[in-house]
Formats: C-alpha cells, sequence, structure tokens
C-alpha cells in the first residue's frame, strides 16, 4: 500500500479557468473562446509551463496577432482572476494528511512566477513537504522525466506513492512507472479514494 501523497494543483487543489480572466473584456463567449483557442491557444500557456518567459511569450503572440495586443498582456496581468478559489473538500483531505504527519508532495504544470503568486493566494501550498514544479525543472507532466525528478530527488519508491492528478495522461505516465494513481475528475470524493488506498484520513 502506498504511504505518500503526491498531488497535482490546478483543479485538484485550485480551480482554474481562464475564461474567468476576460469576461469584462470578452463579454460575447463565442469571442471569448476563439481568443483562448486560436490567440492565446493552450499550447502556448503550456509553454510557460515548461519555463518560458511571459515577455517572450507574449512578444511572440503579439507579433502574431498586433490588434490583440492588449489582451494579451491581459492573460498574464489578469492570471489571479483565474483561479479564484480552492477546491475544498480536496484541500481538507491535504490539510488533514499534512496533520496526521502523512509524507505529502506536489508535482505540477506551472509558471514559475505563477505559483509563487498562488502561494500567496493560497498559502496551503507552501505545506508540502516538497514540490516538483514543470517551470523550474523544464519538464512537462506527462513526460515520465518530472516524475523520476520527484523520486530522486525526495528519496521516494513509486511504488510507495498515491499520484493525484485531473489529466489522465499524467496519471497513465505515472502508473507506468509504478505509481497507485487517482484520476481526479469533478465528481470524485477524493477522500473516499485516498481512504481506498489505506490512508487513514
Amino acid at each position: 500500500m502506498p504511504r505518500t501523497l503526491v498531488f497535482d494543483i490546478g483543479q485538484v487543489l485550485l480551480h482554474y479557468d481562464p475564461h474567468l480572466a476576460f469576461l469584462d473584456l470578452l463579454p460575447d463567449r463565442e469571442a471569448r473562446s476563439h481568443f483562448l483557442t486560436r490567440i492565446l491557444p493552450p499550447e502556448w500557456n503550456l509553454e510557460q509551463d515548461r519555463g518560458r518567459d511571459w515577455r517572450e511569450a507574449e512578444a511572440i503572440q503579439i507579433a502574431l496577432h498586433p490588434d490583440h495586443a492588449d489582451l494579451i498582456r491581459a492573460f498574464r496581468a489578469n492570471w489571479h482572476m483565474m483561479v479564484p478559489k480552492a477546491i475544498a473538500p480536496n484541500v481538507a483531505v491535504l490539510e488533514d494528511a499534512l496533520a496526521a504527519g502523512i509524507p505529502t508532495y506536489a508535482i505540477t504544470n506551472f509558471a514559475s512566477d505563477t505559483f509563487r503568486e498562488a502561494s500567496r493566494l493560497y498559502p496551503f501550498l507552501t505545506r508540502f513537504h516538497g514540490r516538483v514544479v514543470s517551470a523550474e525543472e523544464r519538464l512537462l507532466k506527462p513526460d515520465p522525466a518530472i516524475y523520476r525528478v520527484f523520486l530522486e530527488r525526495f528519496r521516494q519508491k513509486a511504488e510507495d506513492c498515491l499520484f493525484m492528478d485531473d489529466s489522465r495522461a499524467n496519471v497513465d505516465s505515472a502508473a507506468a512507472l509504478g505509481f497507485s494513481v487517482i484520476h481526479v475528475t469533478p465528481e470524485t470524493d477524493l477522500r473516499a479514494e485516498v481512504r481506498r488506498f489505506g490512508f487513514a484520513i
């Protein structure tokens, strides 16, 4: 049975929705969806999670879409609006695990500066026994290399770890390395799932 908990953050501990940063700037949902899929597609944002600087990222897209320069800059400027709340039942699992002395870690795809900002907004993100942030490693889940960084850095064995993530690709990659896994969806009762793996919280 695993004895260490390893959390993803976005959509596991924090609600994340980029539309929230553009509700006033682009009130029309169709226009907003077009902007967030064609002008600033998810793959663009993912490169900041890989470690690309925001100024470089903005410059690239502004060169392609100069008429949208202000909206492109608004993505980072309004980033805090994209994470409006913690997912309270899942954070309670984290807090209870910490209180019980269970080794508790995070592996997350996150830009370095937005992770610092999120940690100020949500101080529970500073309480992990250790964390691996993709931008700091220039590695992204589901690349197996990021899980190996975690295992080596914190002297863990995959078979001792229960990894929780909202991405099927990410949990499949971890499972292939020997982690126990939970694919987290909005319907997941995370406490019940964690208990199913033998954690008394």
